[in-house]
């Protein structure tokens, strides 16, 4: 990737036309060969881009600012750049990238809450996490204060499956005079409407998780106590 910050104006010309006067800005010429102009003012989108293939002309003029000119392959689109002063101008190479690896999946979440299985209520105690089934493993069993069996689904955005797979799971729970009766939670980052009613008509009580709480980090809020 080539870094450069300079003093420039952009013009766009193709199917649009647009300009951005002269003003400092970061330039990112990376390996596919995508160019984008940066301002110091937004958390990613570019001012103005243009994407892959392309090709960048660097034209260096005698009684004037240098001229880059960037050419999609196959549009012909332009994107010009008049470099009034270039500040830095430097190029990393980054290696292969192994891609986003997501936190907070359900597995995480399994974990956590069955370290901090309070979190469903006071006096609830865990029995298992995977507790195996003939259609399948219940992601936590649990006893209530009651000491009643609870089973408990989990995901990261809830939705009518995960509520029908549970519904499965409590429906041949039941059959086990040793844990019956055994009724349901469904927990996880984010419910949405629909299965929420569809839970609650069941008898499954829904329970929307604070990842970042489970984790035992604070809010990055004010709160008054």
């Amino acid at each position: 990737m080539r870094l450069v910050i300079a003093r420039c104006s952009v013009d766009y010309v193709g199917r649009l036309t647009a300009h951005l006067p002269m003003a400092p800005r970061l330039i990112l010429i990376k390996a596919d060969g995508s160019v984008s102009v940066h301002a110091d003012d937004r958390a990613f989108k570019p001012l103005n881009w243009m994407n892959p293939p392309c090709k960048v002309l660097e034209e260096t003029v005698d009684d004037g600012p240098d001229v880059w000119t960037v050419t999609h392959s196959k549009s012909g689109e332009k994107l010009v750049l008049t470099m009034e002063e270039i500040m830095h101008d430097s190029s990393h190479e980054l290696g292969k990238d192994p891609g986003l690896q997501k936190d907070g999946v359900e597995s995480h979440l399994q974990e956590l809450l069955a370290e901090h299985i309070t979190t469903l209520g006071d006096g609830y105690t865990l029995i298992r996490r995977e507790y195996p089934t003939a259609i399948g493993p219940v992601d936590i069993l649990c006893r209530d204060a009651d000491n009643a069996t609870v089973a408990v689904e989990l995901k990261r955005r809830g939705d009518i499956d995960g509520v029908e797979q549970l519904t499965r799971y409590l429906e041949l729970l039941n059959r086990d005079s040793t844990l019956a009766p055994v009724t349901g939670v469904f927990a996880a980052q984010e419910i949405k409407p629909q299965a929420r009613v569809l839970a609650e008509d069941r008898g499954i009580r829904c329970v929307v998780l604070d990842y970042e709480e489970l984790r035992g980090i604070e809010p990055d809020v004010l709160r008054l106590f």
